[in-house]
């Protein structure tokens, strides 16, 4: 992508796209399971806010994530808008052939970058983890479906604390030599801070082009923002988000929601960097579904346009 630069002198990717993960990574740690028909409403909206990536469901055992247990269902009853993709989280070869089923086009993979967190989420090591991987990466070149990848704890870890940056590097390079197209960079209980960030990135894109490499944030100490500027300053121009703010993580104690969309957007858009969403849809999005959770708004940019209004 063409790149801009500011009065600075720094050159930021003129345009940005953002993989909207609410309706998965955002609503997977509710602890009271969501009607099907939310779920599908929440996707259906999202649609025509101009976004073109929404993670919709996660094909895992109902056992480890209740909330994800309809998955199937959600798939087939939302309204799929032609140029969105809506890809899902497959862990094994079970949960890939149940998004074969469902007639999804791409689908995520996840590794950790630490021990720990490996064995907690996944209950094997990560070596093992890929391993799993294996058959599944084959299955989907053949049947030509995308695969995107997932490294979680990129900046920190609640079992293993810091993590080398060679490390999530090697776990990246691994992930796309296996066929994935993109890796996505999770910093899972959002420890993160810009300096963090710039290490861990420089490290990383030694070994990888940045036009691969995705990021995504949690907001735990506030420091979402300012890691994904750092991550345009190195040229990364795709950002996971979650409208409203949603999200956690059952397996990471202490995580709060992803980065809020509408927070992400204004700041992009304030940057004269396009993304194609329309910030005012996205805003009565984030409405809708924290009404329905009976909650407040996880987003400063949705709070303050809702304020003006009023």
């Amino acid at each position: 992508r063409r790149l801009s630069s500011n009065s600075l002198g720094i050159s930021f990717p003129s345009e940005v796209t953002i993989v909207e993960v609410g309706p998965r990574d955002g609503l997977q740690n509710e602890k009271t399971i969501i009607p099907t028909q939310v779920k599908v409403e929440l996707i259906d909206r999202l649609s025509n806010t101009g976004l073109k990536f929404i993670e919709s469901a996660s094909f895992v055992s109902e056992r480890y994530v209740p909330q994800m247990g309809d998955h199937s269902k959600v798939m087939s009853q939302i309204k799929r808008k032609s140029g969105v993709m809506y890809p899902v989280l497959t862990p094994n070869m079970k949960g890939f052939e149940g998004a074969l089923s469902a007639n999804c086009e791409e689908v995520a993979v996840f590794a950790a970058a630490s021990e720990g967190f490996s064995k907690a989420n996944l209950n094997c090591t990560i070596e093992e983890s890929f391993q799993r991987f294996v058959p599944l990466c084959e299955a989907a070149k053949e049947k030509n479906i995308r695969i995107r990848g997932y490294v979680s704890c990129v900046l920190g870890c609640p079992y293993d604390g810091y993590i080398q940056p060679q490390v999530v590097a090697d776990v990246s390079k691994k992930l796309l030599d296996m066929g994935c197209y993109q890796v996505s960079l999770g910093d899972t209980i959002g420890i993160g801070n810009p300096g963090s960030t710039d290490s861990m990135l420089s490290v990383v894109k030694e070994q990888i082009p940045k036009e691969l490499l995705a990021v995504h944030f949690h907001d735990t100490y506030g420091q979402a923002l300012a890691n994904i500027l750092v991550a345009l300053q190195h040229g990364i121009s795709v950002v996971d988000s979650s409208v409203a703010g949603l999200g956690g993580c059952p397996f990471a104690k202490g995580a709060t929601g992803n980065v809020a969309t509408e927070d992400v957007v204004y700041m992009l858009h304030g940057m004269n960097i396009s993304t194609g969403v329309d910030l005012n849809e996205l805003v009565k999005v984030g409405e809708f579904i924290s009404s329905y959770l009976g909650r407040d708004i996880n987003s400063r940019v949705a709070n303050a346009l809702i304020a003006k209004r009023k």
